[in-house]
């Protein structure tokens, strides 16, 4: 059975404007779960945010290399958050996802959950001919897991979850600007790169056309029926 999910699109976002609406839908989800509702909504949001790096619960605060004022000073916005995960970057070019849906609703656990997230960028890389891999060993999507060399990040994946209900999501690299990388040491790694579609295809990405082909395999591979 197809499950009904609400897109909204918000656009460019500054992070707490974002983290603070997800709360409230989240909150209200739990609650009519509670209620044992029949027909809950649930939600699939997609934005962009202005500069920002993200602590996530279990982060490391070395992991930013550079002090607070200097992210002030650089108009970087700075949050420790409720997700699992590290230190991560979010800004312009970049596509953000936020699923806020009961896992139980559809019937799978959190592993699972997560591994259907990755499924989905890899599932739109591929149209653009590159190839996401997973690691079992961290999530998200990477490239060239083989080599460790080589090995770079273009999807960061962070999830919360309470009552098998979800908030944050992924973060896939389109067109960023990766020097914001170069302050952090992204998601705790100091060994392996980021990268972004724009870098591996040598040019630059129409974000609206990820954006309609992400929400496609969103649609396809957790078999939602998305309606605005």
């Amino acid at each position: 059975m197809r499950r009904k999910v609400v897109f909204e699109d918000l656009g460019r976002i500054r992070y707490k404007e974002a983290w603070d609406y997800q709360e409230k839908l989240f909150e209200s989800v739990i609650r009519e779960k509670l209620e044992k509702k029949e027909e809950k909504k649930q939600y699939l949001l997609f934005c962009e945010h202005e500069h920002v790096y993200t602590l996530g619960k279990s982060g490391d605060r070395r992991n930013l290399l550079i002090a607070r004022s200097v992210c002030e000073s650089r108009h970087i916005d700075l949050h420790e958050i409720d997700r699992g995960g590290d230190i991560t970057y979010h800004g312009p070019g970049q596509l953000v996802v936020y699923p806020i849906i009961d896992l139980e609703a559809f019937h799978i656990g959190i592993k699972k959950y997560i591994s259907l997230l990755e499924d989905v960028v890899i599932e739109t890389l591929k149209e653009y001919g590159i190839h996401g891999e997973k690691d079992e060993k961290a999530m998200g999507v990477w490239i060239d897991t083989a080599l460790p060399a080589k090995a770079r990040k273009i999807c960061a994946i962070g999830v919360r979850a309470s009552r098998f209900v979800t908030m944050h999501g992924l973060a896939m690299n389109v067109n960023s600007d990766l020097s914001y990388f170069n302050y952090i040491n992204p998601c705790g790694f100091t060994d392996r790169g980021v990268t972004s579609m724009e870098k591996e295809l040598g040019r630059k990405v129409d974000f609206l056309e990820v954006s309609r082909r992400m929400k496609y395999h969103f649609q396809q591979l957790f078999e939602m029926d998305i309606y605005v």
